[in-house]
């Protein structure tokens, strides 16, 4: 395996960017320098103003097999698992919503990154599981938090503690997806999901985001609000329907924010 058959990929389609997670001789797990990639990758994307919402997904018929235990020393040199939180933490925090599309195995850091996004969408065939417990680790504090906040704390008990894998259907009904599909239909789902957020207003759904994830300060949302009369995406949009055509909107983030 050479350097260059694991890497993150990135794939941009209109106003959607898929980035993709390559690494076929491993079922797409992370290595440490994947894990580097993608803040930076992610930070580009962001910047551009073309780019409404990104989709996460795995080369082939595989999500992530979870982190590359061939580096596992150098994953633990930190204790805390810095390098894949920084790595998760990023993704969260991504300005854009972000659609994770999951096919076959996610486990571990990739149930770490798909958890990090805004929406799952999987296919039926998907198995989802949170290994440290097997492998004798401590999952790092924010990861753990945070699958708890999404599956809640029982369900996240069950996955630390057993460490089994669990199928599609039951990940969509403690909470872990939000829609199971049959695979071929997978790839036109999350198309039709991003080409409609797409369409949707930037500032609604930026705001949405924060406050929704808790890092929207009262001043914040004031600031939101304060936007909407600035921006004129709320006169669009009233536009439109009263016109009975596609909304327009234009609205970017400034730079500094």
């Amino acid at each position: 395996m050479t350097m260059a058959d694991a890497e993150l990929v990135v794939e941009v389609s209109g106003p959607v960017a898929t980035v993709v997670i390559r690494n076929p001789a491993r079922r797409n797990a992370l290595t440490p320098a994947m894990w580097r990639q993608l803040p930076p990758l992610l930070d580009g994307l962001e910047a551009d103003p073309a780019i409404r919402a990104l989709v996460l997904t795995g080369a082939g018929g595989t999500f992530c097999a979870g982190a590359d235990l061939t580096d596992l020393d150098e994953l633990l040199a930190a204790g805390d698992g810095s390098i894949a939180v920084a790595a998760e933490e990023r993704l969260a925090g991504f300005a854009k919503p972000t659609v994770a599309a999951v096919r076959g195995a996610c486990v571990g850091g990739g149930c770490q990154l798909a958890a990090a996004c805004d929406l799952r969408i999987a296919a039926d065939d998907a198995r989802f599981g949170v290994p440290p417990a097997r492998l004798g680790l401590v999952y790092p504090a924010p990861t753990t938090r945070r699958l708890a906040r999404l599956v809640g704390p029982s369900a996240a008990k069950f996955l630390l503690f057993t460490a089994e894998l669990i199928d599609a259907e039951r990940a969509l009904r403690i909470g872990l997806v939000d829609e199971v599909l049959p695979e071929e239909r997978l790839a036109a789902r999350v198309e039709e999901i991003t080409a409609r957020i797409a369409q949707r207003s930037p500032l609604s759904v930026a705001a949405a985001k924060e406050i929704i994830d808790d890092r929207a300060t009262p001043s914040r949302v004031a600031w939101w609000h304060r936007k909407v009369a600035a921006s004129g995406e709320a006169s669009e949009g009233i536009a439109a329907v009263r016109e009975r055509r596609p909304p327009r909107f234009a609205w970017t983030p400034p730079a500094a924010d």
